[in-house]
């Protein structure tokens, strides 16, 4: 008898939601699109009815909720991505807490400045260039420091761009 019960009480709480749900989709179903403001507002205009209004005022007017629709859209796409930083930030903390440092072995050869062969480049392509010939000609003498083009923590070309820029 008592599993009777609750039974019938879910099932009342069920038909009850259902019923809930059901009343308040007929109203989202009711609300009119951008497209068909558009349309409501260009047949307007053609009738003369529009009395000065603009498209803008015509739609806030007239059409209601025209742009809820993209608006809940949008909320919800930013909801999970909002999450996932979240969820992020701590990782993303600890690896701020321990920053690598560049691993040198013995010294490191930058050039004394921006070479003059790239001076038809910008500044920041100009730089690279230039740690870049000199990190090729650095290979063969051992003066690259251990230092590998890009490294994690900050490579031959982040150190040599600093050299340059004298930071």
């Amino acid at each position: 008898m008592g599993f009777n019960r609750s039974a019938r009480a879910s099932l009342a709480s069920l038909a009850l939601l259902a019923g809930v749900a059901f009343v308040g989709v007929p109203q989202a179903a009711h609300a009119m699109t951008a497209k068909e403001c558009h349309a409501k507002f260009k047949t307007a205009k053609e009738d003369g009815t529009l009395a000065g209004q603009t498209y803008k005022a015509f739609k806030a007017a007239q059409c209601g909720d025209a742009e809820a629709e993209p608006e809940d859209k949008a909320d919800d796409k930013t909801a999970p991505a909002d999450g996932k930083a979240a969820a992020e930030t701590p990782a993303a903390a600890k690896k701020a807490e321990a920053p690598v440092a560049p691993v040198s072995s013995g010294n490191v050869v930058f050039p004394g400045a921006v070479s003059s062969k790239y001076s038809s480049l910008s500044a920041g392509k100009a730089r690279m260039k230039t740690c870049l010939d000199q990190y090729h000609a650095n290979k063969s003498t051992g003066g690259n420091g251990g230092q590998k083009w890009i490294m994690k923590g900050g490579g031959y070309y982040s150190l040599c761009v600093k050299h340059l820029k004298g930071a």
